[in-house]
């Protein structure tokens, strides 16, 4: 099994929502880093830090599990869609994506928090420049996320 944290914009998709839908594809990536996650690393059944970023407090907000492997994303296929791509094609897909299942609502872990814990120093999340919408979490770091819970 292995760990991830995933970032939304809760205008966009929100822990709240997903507690709501119970299950909801992750659509809309459009970094090929993250692609790539979610098409060779990511298995049924690992575990999810749901992150609400680009908002007033960003942070970890709630705990998902992947329910379904990578398949193609139907947001690039259609035109009135933000995330429309126009070079992709049924035949050969250029975004896939996951699905994801509401497993709980947490307290929030806001970047302070997060930044103040020397044992997460490495996390990606907190690295500079980083702009992943999916990142790896190391088991350790998982470990210590979910003591903080």
């Amino acid at each position: 099994m292995r760990y991830w944290l995933m970032k939304s914009e809760p205008d966009a998709y929100s822990i709240d929502r997903l507690a709501k839908d119970k299950t909801a594809p992750w659509t809309g990536v459009r970094n090929y880093q993250a692609r790539n996650f979610m098409r060779d690393q990511m298995a049924k059944g690992d575990k999810v830090l749901f992150y609400h970023s680009s908002c007033e407090e960003p942070g970890i907000v709630g705990i998902a599990e992947v329910c379904k492997l990578a398949y193609p994303d139907e947001t690039q296929f259609d035109r009135k869609s933000d995330y429309y791509d126009e070079k992709s094609t049924r035949d050969n897909p250029r975004w896939l994506h996951v699905d994801v299942k509401f497993v709980k609502k947490t307290r929030l872990i806001g970047l302070a928090e997060l930044r103040g814990n020397k044992a997460l120093a490495n996390m990606r999340v907190l690295a500079r420049g980083n702009r992943l919408s999916i990142t790896p979490v190391d088991p350790a770091e998982w470990e210590i996320i979910n003591k903080l819970l």
